[in-house]
């Protein structure tokens, strides 16, 4: 068996892995038992594109292999390709993508770089395990620099609906890229669908009978593999009974990166049209939302951050007074150990985003809770954690008044239906964890037949990568357990709870 070699856009220090989150925690464990390599960017800018590659081994064995970007190739591929173009694209934001800006030709590059590097490194046994959308041509690149290696491509962000594709200019190029992979993995059988349908009819592929997807001659594996967390991390310290503020202030709590597809503005509007609509409730629900800072320097980032400001002012002058103020909104990073204690001090979570690959915060919240008197986990249907929690009160983000709704039924639930629910939640956590899904992943790669060989000039010069392990997946449209007959505002909690127990 072979090195494992990781490729992501940032590399972690595998001693804070724990601090990154839990697939960062899945790769470091997957990393020390195959004594392997963690190849990406320093997070550094140079001037010389051409500079020479950092490599750190770690106690643990653990190689990590850096290379700085250019401040060119900085603004260009990773806030310009990766993140004005790629980034909305895929979490169906067409209109915020900036595809006149002529970014390609920087991602293109980049990924050539780093794939030149990273074949000058590799033996004939190693299996690469790509990461995410800034690598998807790196598989591509290595095939034309004759790499012969397993090479599987796991992407944590959705794959959006097919006209959302097909707006890419460039979107010809990325597919004919993925299929240059063994095996391409996504958060859940959603994004299967739509990357088949993409593929089927918006870059003539097939699907053959024995599951695997055909592009231009070239077959390769669709899969979905849910990421999961370390539940053993958010399960430690006292297990306390939840509201640090006692019997008379109950908790809500958001943890999101500050991001327009995180559905926060959604969120505000909620919680203000709840305490709106339930004036028992003022002076003793509180609306805690941590909200980390990310890509400050894109423009979407800085008006999200703008309208959550004044929402959140507007809010509190309405219903605040000179004792409680109503939503306690932080706009700075939060250490994962801190946030155990805050999702268990909190009475409901708050999950809204209007599209995620699969939202771990969903099942850190639930894994923090103490079963004997659990919090509520409310969820978007939109997040690829929804196929999973079925047993969460599932709503529509884009209503307000659903949300505002399901606040209302998580605030007066009673033990017993928490408990239930908070039972079924941990049951689907604890099943797929990080570490599940790294050996599942890993599994499936290793057992992919192996390429054929890759002519290293002319014609096309693509890979067939020839894989027979995913089977196509149907859409799974998870249901709402709060929908009834019942008026927009009002829950039947008798008829959510006969939906799953």
């Amino acid at each position: 068996m072979g090195r494992l070699v990781i490729v992501s856009n940032r590399v972690t220090d595998p001693a804070k892995a724990a601090q990154a989150g839990g697939a960062a925690v899945a790769i470091a464990d997957c990393l020390r038992e195959r004594q392997g390599i963690w190849f990406g960017w320093s997070g550094q800018l140079s001037t010389d594109e051409d500079a020479t590659p950092a490599i750190d081994v770690s106690d643990d064995g653990i190689v990590r292999w850096t290379i700085p970007l250019t401040k060119y190739e900085y603004e260009n591929y990773y806030l310009g390709y990766a993140n004005s173009v790629l980034w909305p694209v895929f979490h169906n934001r067409v209109d915020l993508a900036q595809f006149e800006a002529g970014y390609y030709a920087a991602y293109s590059k980049v990924n050539q770089r780093f794939a030149a590097s990273l074949a000058a490194g590799l033996a004939e046994d190693d299996v690469i395990w790509v990461h995410d959308y800034h690598f998807i041509p790196l598989a591509h690149e290595l095939r034309l620099l004759g790499v012969q290696n397993k090479i599987g491509f796991f992407l944590h962000i959705p794959f959006p609906p097919s006209q959302s594709f097909l707006t890419v200019p460039e979107h010809l190029q990325l597919a004919r890229a993925f299929s240059a992979y063994d095996l391409v993995g996504l958060q859940a059988t959603t994004d299967v669908a739509n990357m088949i349908d993409y593929l089927e009819h918006g870059a003539n592929g097939q699907m053959l009978p024995n599951g695997t997807m055909r592009v231009e001659g070239r077959e390769f594996a669709i899969a979905s593999f849910a990421v999961g967390i370390d539940t053993n991390f958010f399960k430690q310290g006292d297990l306390t009974d939840r509201n640090d503020y006692g019997a008379t202030i109950t908790r809500i709590i958001g943890v999101d990166r500050l991001d327009y597809t995180k559905g926060l503005p959604q969120k505000f509007r909620a919680f203000g049209r709840f305490l709106q609509i339930n004036p028992d409730f003022r002076s003793r629900t509180v609306l805690t939302q941590i909200a980390t800072p990310t890509r400050e320097s894109v423009e979407a980032y800085s008006d999200i951050r703008k309208e959550l400001e004044t929402l959140s002012g507007s809010i509190n002058g309405s219903y605040g007074d000179l004792e409680w103020v109503p939503i306690h909104y932080i706009n700075q990073t939060t250490s994962r150990e801190r946030l155990i204690s805050v999702y268990r001090n909190a009475a409901v979570g708050l999950v809204t985003p209007l599209r995620d690959g699969m939202n771990l915060v969903a099942k850190e919240y639930v894994a923090a809770q103490n079963p004997r008197n659990p919090g509520v986990l409310i969820l978007s249907r939109f997040a690829g954690a929804a196929e999973q929690l079925k047993a969460a009160l599932i709503i529509n983000p884009y209503n307000i008044d659903e949300i505002a709704g399901a606040i209302a039924v998580a605030v007066k639930m009673g033990l017993d239906e928490r408990c239930l629910r908070h039972e079924a939640l941990m049951q689907e956590i604890e099943s797929g964890t990080a570490a599940t899904w790294a050996s599942g992943f890993l599994s499936a790669l290793e057992h992919a037949d192996h390429p054929p060989t890759f002519p290293p000039t002319g014609g096309k010069r693509l890979i067939s990568a020839v894989s027979r392990l995913a089977q196509p997946a149907r859409h799974q449209d998870p249901n709402s357990v709060i929908e009834s007959s019942a008026p927009p505002l009002v829950c039947d909690v008798a008829a959510s709870h006969r939906a799953f127990f």
